[in-house]
């Protein structure tokens, strides 16, 4: 195991629970509660030097350090809402992009390379314009300029950048839910859980068998998303099968299986819930960037692969990958009604009074 991957593994284990080794940390957890604080402060002293948009912005997020389900999150609402009249856009930092100086702004195929693994997913799978900085008012500029279609931002991640003004929040949590419920370093949380009593939505990621895990009281709708298996891609040919029809086409095939997401063990124990028996797995860490070749691991007869993993591995297209591409499932279904009605409102404010901030 890499250090920093056996780092991280530690560190997850400490946050679980209030034992002496977190509490040995809270020194330094007090110190990140007070310049949380004095941001917050800050901003909302001075509301008006956050960016804004004319058009509702959604900001898509965690208080959980590291991956809870964001991106199948932040692709839902791109299909939800187009469905109901809307023309997404997203902004992202663009984690292990090139963006730097200037925001990068593309549709489609995009280099991950040069985006971020996520944001090229996005644009892929969700067929809209994204745009990447560090600072994601300025994508929020670039993306306006570059594509006046779009009347609705979502930001991927950026719960706590609060240098982009938002109009609803949406948190996204597993069943780990708060970890022990302190401050990073002594906690996995990037604000305190009191936070949650802020935000409009709070979506947790539950695998088969997982129930909502507790947390304070919050007035926020609470939502269930789970993954299932959905649509298979070939990554050598692009064929397209459905998972039923993959299984009956493979039944009989030894199965490995590559991740590099925040939680790999999440993605394995979905195949395994649908039936399949794992030969191999093989977990990289999140956001990894391939330089050569990562089959080369499997002796097995065919390896599947998270949609992640794909849009960095064309130039390894070996015969027996497949792309598992995830289909979400939400509780209440209906939340998506809620949520079109709710930015409808938030646009017609904004029309009726332009060059109004957001909050």
């Amino acid at each position: 195991m890499k250090p920093a991957a056996a780092l991280a593994r530690a560190a997850h284990a400490v946050w679980r629970s209030k034992g002496p080794a977190s509490t040995l940390l809270l020194p330094l957890a007090w110190i990140t509660g007070r310049v949380v604080a004095a941001k917050r402060r800050r901003y909302r002293r001075n509301p008006e030097s956050a960016t804004g948009s004319p058009h509702p912005v959604i900001i898509v997020g965690n208080l959980y350090v590291g991956g809870t389900g964001k991106t199948p999150v932040v692709l839902a609402l791109i299909d939800a809402l187009r469905a109901r009249g809307w023309h997404p856009g997203v902004v992202s930092r663009g984690y292990g992009g090139r963006a730097q100086d200037e925001p990068l702004v593309g549709l489609g195929r995009l280099q991950a390379e040069r985006y971020g693994d996520e944001p090229a997913l996005i644009a892929a799978a969700g067929r809209v314009p994204v745009a990447v900085h560090p600072r994601r008012a300025l994508a929020l500029q670039a993306l306006q300029a570059r594509h006046p279609e779009v009347d609705l931002i979502i930001a991927d991640d950026g719960l706590q950048h609060l240098a982009l003004a938002r109009d609803v929040e949406i948190v996204v949590q597993d069943a780990r839910g708060l970890g022990n419920s302190r401050l990073l370093p002594a906690g996995p949380l990037r604000e305190p859980a009191s936070r949650l009593a802020e935000v409009d939505y709070i979506v947790t990621n539950l695998a088969t068998g997982e129930a909502t895990p507790a947390g304070p009281a919050t007035p926020a709708r609470q939502v269930v998303m789970r993954l299932a298996p959905g649509r298979m891609l070939h990554l050598a040919s692009g064929r397209e099968l459905d998972w039923g029809a993959w299984r009956q086409e493979y039944r009989s095939a030894r199965a490995g299986a590559l991740a590099g997401i925040g939680q790999p063990r999440r993605f394995f124990g979905m195949l395994q819930a649908h039936g399949l028996s794992l030969a191999q797995t093989r977990a990289m860490p999140d956001h990894a960037q391939y330089t050569r070749s990562p089959f080369g691991y499997f002796d097995t007869d065919v390896v599947l692969i998270t949609a992640k993993d794909a849009v960095k591995c064309g130039a390894w297209a070996d015969d027996r990958v497949w792309v598992v591409e995830a289909a979400t499932r939400f509780t209440p279904p209906g939340w998506f009604d809620e949520l079109h009605a709710r930015l409808t409102a938030l646009a017609a404010q904004k029309a009726a009074a332009p060059g109004a901030a957001a909050r």
